[in-house]
């Protein structure tokens, strides 16, 4: 049986270009290469201490602040994951209220497991052309705010997975007035900051905390990522507690140094570095609007569901005017072309961009597509389509808290007899890890014709113990 490192290896040998994260795109000449055993250390004298940073560590977490224009820059070697959990830990109060974007991270939904939060919901508009979410309109987040007095923090993602981005200055004012902190999920906006035709990042628009994956879209390694804290509003003594408990204790030394030498290098280059790869960004662009079957979907501004902006650097191929759906696409590339992407939708594949594409890279996938667009174009015909309207959930129905449903006693039923019954256990969409049912809501009737189609469509559903999904895990109720 082969070994993980051997299949690593061999893997790194191979022509498979990424479109996928992590943003260095396995890009030697991109950054300066260094051989990380040299480095793997753990605190020994004069190496400072990422729990209790005063000296080189703080100031490298210095430079990332200065480096976002943000009060103050914490490191995560846990990814995003431990930043979103110290995040809303440091904000609300252990059973308080939180406001939570329904398409948000599964980390957000663990955080408030965790601190057994009671929870209420915003809902993205739809963007209805490919059924991807859209973003978090003010006006919601207001009258949630009405009905749910008391809610100490606000959560959404902004950008989205798909590239969506919300009216953040809006929705920050408006939670503000109402004495709530603003916690926003930015893990694909880390470029923001560095383009010029980008959307203007939500550090700078009055979120409160941002958590930004670099592993995703800048040249840092997977698992790093930036608890960044923009207005003081939340304790930073709160924070680095929080970090303290939900981050590993022996935290690497090779991750740390890998993010400082990447906030080093857009320092002292990023302009240069931005500047080649938006240039090779909208050349591609440019040039791929000469398929005539194939189109990458740029969602134009639109207030009633929810975008206010859109990041260009997500490559959405849809293949709706196509025979292919998604994952054929997503395949077909793979095999053919030797390309991977970052994920396959029904009807769109997301190439991931970054600053670490090279022209060679952008000039094979826009080849590829040329090749498939003349070849769709040769048999004449595209295909049926559901009506993305049809595959949308329900709002669920809230029967208990998260944390308390996630310690009662469950027992498995068949999918179809578990309507009406409260969940046990998460559905999720993934990726990016957007829970389609949390633990304590009621299974609904809509809920359990979908999961089916859901599969047919060859969309990745993960969290049921049933790997197959025809079983349910759900409370148990008294007397049983």
């Amino acid at each position: 049986m082969i070994r993980l490192y051997e299949k690593l290896c061999d893997y790194g040998k191979q022509d498979i270009y990424p479109f996928h994260m992590p943003g260095h795109k396995r890009n030697p000449e991109l950054m300066s290469s260094w051989f990380p055993f040299q480095m793997d250390i753990t605190e020994i004298t004069d190496f400072d201490d990422l729990h209790d940073p005063a000296d080189i560590i703080l100031e490298a977490q210095n430079a990332a602040a200065r480096l976002y224009g943000v009060k103050e820059a914490f490191y995560s070697v846990n990814g995003s994951t431990a930043a979103i959990l110290s995040s809303v830990s440091a904000s609300v109060s252990k059973g308080g209220r939180i406001l939570i974007a329904r398409n948000c991270h599964r980390s957000v939904y663990n955080a408030a497991c965790i601190r057994n939060l009671e929870c209420g919901y915003l809902y993205p508009g739809i963007y209805e052309r490919c059924g991807i979410n859209g973003g978090i309109r003010p006006e919601d987040v207001k009258q949630a705010l009405r009905d749910f007095p008391g809610t100490e923090a606000v959560v959404i993602t902004s950008p989205t997975y798909d590239g969506i981005v919300s009216d953040i200055r809006s929705i920050a004012d408006i939670i503000h007035d109402y004495g709530a902190v603003l916690i926003v999920d930015a893990a694909h906006g880390a470029h923001f900051a560095f383009g010029s035709v980008f959307p203007e990042p939500a550090e700078k628009l009055g979120a409160d905390l941002v958590i930004t994956s670099i592993h995703k879209t800048l040249p840092s390694p997977t698992q790093t990522a930036l608890l960044l804290s923009c207005t003081g509003r939340v304790s930073r003594e709160k924070i680095r507690r929080f970090l303290s408990l939900y981050e590993t204790s022996s935290p690497s030394y090779v991750l740390m140094a890998a993010m400082d030498f990447c906030a080093a290098e857009i320092e002292r280059r990023g302009k240069e570095m931005f500047r080649c790869y938006e240039e090779r960004l909208l050349s591609f662009r440019k040039e791929f609007s000469k398929c005539r079957r194939f189109t990458l979907l740029e969602p134009r501004k639109d207030v009633s569901c929810g975008i206010w902006d859109f990041d260009r650097s997500k490559l959405l191929i849809s293949t709706e005017r196509t025979s292919l759906g998604g994952p054929e696409l997503h395949r077909i590339l793979h095999d053919r072309f030797r390309i991977e992407c970052e994920m396959a939708a029904p009807d769109y594949v997301l190439a991931l961009s970054s600053v670490g594409d090279t022209s060679e890279g952008f000039g094979r996938l826009l080849d590829a597509m040329l090749i498939l667009d003349m070849e769709e174009q040769k048999k004449g015909h595209g295909r049926s389509l559901p009506d993305k309207r049809n595959l949308l959930l329900p709002a669920p129905v809230t029967a208990m808290p998260v944390g308390d449903a996630e310690e009662a006693e469950t027992e498995e039923l068949l999918l179809s007899d578990s309507v009406g019954k409260i969940s046990g256990e998460y559905a999720f969409l993934y990726p990016p890890g957007i829970p389609l049912i949390v633990p304590g809501e009621t299974v609904q009737d809509e809920f359990v014709r979908l999961i089916p189609e859901y599969q047919r469509q060859g969309l990745n559903l993960k969290g049921f113990r049933d790997r197959e999904f025809k079983k349910i895990r759900v409370i148990k109720e008294a007397g049983e």
